[in-house]
């Protein structure tokens, strides 16, 4: 590690001001962006903590009946509190450990948008809303590749809407040693069609499977996929798994969710 001013705003005004310096960087849960300091491989000037604001933290429902979740809220706090919604609160209760779900928050993580996190995958299959302190980004417009996605320079998520479909799950193949998804697809169902996002899988990040939503749409059962093939060409090859290891995972994957959807 090595020496950097640390603040702690109560507001979202302070916040905002305090991102203003220079090499200034927002921390949520710290649980992507701590070891990156501890490797050096970043090193901002400061770290404005967005714990301790208000705003950002809890739970509720809108007047349109969408789930809304507060930036701040851990991974924890969204498996407890976010029953509205099963699907999700199942998803944020096998996130990782309880040291980091304890830690880690939604906004944190879909700011960092890392390749193989899960809630990248729950808001784009969802059609979330992810809101920030000067607009509202529709999850198809946010995810902008790994680990980037539409936030500009000193805008924060304050809050992600999540319209709550007639059925849903998340089906996730874990790294053992990290708990990330080697692949994992969220299915969510609502009146106008059917949704799939995977993560984990590809080179660029989290996407839909648009073949599959389509097939899903006119027959919701595991069987309407049976006849696709996911590309291997795009999807990511380490020591866990070959690209066409990956493509035949996202298949399987899919056809558990809808399974346990049902």
């Amino acid at each position: 590690m090595y020496a950097f001013d640390f603040e702690r705003p109560a507001t979202i005004d302070d916040a905002l001001k305090a991102l203003g310096a220079e090499d200034a960087q927002a921390l949520g849960g710290g649980q992507t962006l701590i070891p990156t300091l501890k490797s050096r491989l970043a090193s901002p000037s400061k770290l404005v903590s967005l714990t301790a604001i208000p705003e950002l933290k809890g739970i509720s429902t809108g007047d349109d009946g969408t789930l809304c979740i507060g930036a701040a809220t851990t991974h924890a706090e969204v498996a407890a509190g976010a029953g509205a919604y099963p699907a999700l609160a199942a998803l944020a209760g096998n996130i990782g450990d309880p040291a980091v779900r304890n830690r880690g928050t939604i906004g944190g993580s879909l700011a960092n948008n890392d390749p193989s996190a899960c809630y990248p995958a729950a808001a784009l299959a969802s059609g979330a809303t992810i809101v920030t302190n000067s607009r509202r980004i529709p999850a198809d417009e946010f995810f902008d590749g790994m680990f980037t996605t539409a936030l500009e320079e000193g805008e924060i998520i304050v809050e992600v809407h999540f319209p709550i479909p007639q059925a849903a799950n998340y089906q996730k193949f874990e790294q053992p040693a990290s708990r990330f998804a080697l692949v994992g697809v969220f299915v969510a169902r609502y009146p106008d069609g059917v949704r799939v996002a995977v993560t984990g899988a590809a080179e660029d990040g989290v996407f839909r499977w648009a073949e599959a939503e389509a097939a899903l749409a006119s027959d919701f059962s595991a069987g309407a996929i049976a006849g696709l093939d996911v590309p291997g060409n795009a999807m990511i090859g380490d020591l866990h798994g070959s690209p066409e290891y990956r493509a035949h995972l996202v298949k399987v994957m899919t056809g558990r969710a809808v399974k346990a959807a049902g």
